[in-house]
């Protein structure tokens, strides 16, 4: 495995007036890690993951995609660059007035990379690599569940075999077990695809399930870094206690100034 990371991340910051919300971010993914950041409602895990898309500005710092800086990157570059991530969106973001096979197919139509004649067909295939079948591609995504809603949305995030995924609080809105699934399924593609990928949760029971590494965020920076499945052995005052749910701790203090 290359020793050099697939995204870093050096001193990013952002703020929304006078709210700081990312403070000197600093992060490493190395290739073919799944990576999950964990961090309190408001913390600005989403706003992380946002500012590497390019969807939010942000402020000051670097984020490197294979060693190339999107920050200061031409534009055409920035974008060839970022085409390599698939998103699965918190609430799957699914276009309501397209049939589920058009959803999932959405990226390839859209960069001219399929034809509408050959989609539908090749959308059924990627429904497959989800547990679906092809017949669901005629629903529309108003006639699914939830849990079907997560599936269809990580379908279109792997149709374009990207090299990099983005996970937005993935088991959100569903029941344990369904949220099992989706993280087994998440597992599933991301290794088939030797994807390097990173995760943004509160559900401590899926961060262990899909990350081989976590990260904590707090007061917008990264304030602890180790394995996964250490996330609730960890003798990180604001870790533990926040992986363990207690009342009483750090983050509490902080939340009462």
């Amino acid at each position: 495995m290359s020793t050099a990371a697939k995204i870093s991340v050096r001193g990013l910051n952002k703020a929304f007036g006078d709210k700081k919300v990312l403070d000197g971010i600093d992060l490493d993914v190395m290739p073919g890690t799944a990576m999950v950041v964990i961090g309190g409602s408001g913390t600005g895990k989403s706003v992380l993951i946002k500012c590497i898309l390019g969807l939010i500005e942000a402020d000051s710092g670097s984020i490197l995609i294979d060693g190339e800086d999107v920050l200061k990157a031409t534009p055409a570059r920035a974008r060839a660059l970022r085409s390599q991530i698939g998103m699965l969106f918190q609430n799957g973001a699914l276009f309501d007035s397209l049939p589920v096979w058009e959803n999932v197919a959405f990226g390839l139509l859209a960069q001219n990379k399929i034809s509408r004649r050959d989609a539908r067909a090749k959308a059924g295939e990627f429904l497959a690599q989800v547990g679906l079948a092809a017949s669901v591609g005629e629903l529309s995504p108003a006639e699914l569940s939830g849990g079907m809603q997560k599936r269809v949305a990580l379908a279109r995030a792997i149709a374009g075999a990207p090299q990099i995924m983005f996970f937005d609080e993935p088991t959100t809105g569903l029941d344990p077990i369904m949220g099992a699934v989706i993280d087994g399924l998440i597992v599933d593609c991301v290794k088939r695809l030797g994807s390097t990928s990173i995760a943004i949760t509160h559900d401590m029971a899926s961060a262990q399930r899909i990350g081989d590494v976590a990260a904590m965020l707090y007061e917008g920076r990264i304030v602890w870094t180790g394995p996964a499945a250490s996330l609730l052995d960890s003798d990180n005052e604001v870790v533990s206690q926040f992986t363990h749910g207690r009342r009483e701790g750090p983050i509490q203090m902080a939340l009462r100034r």
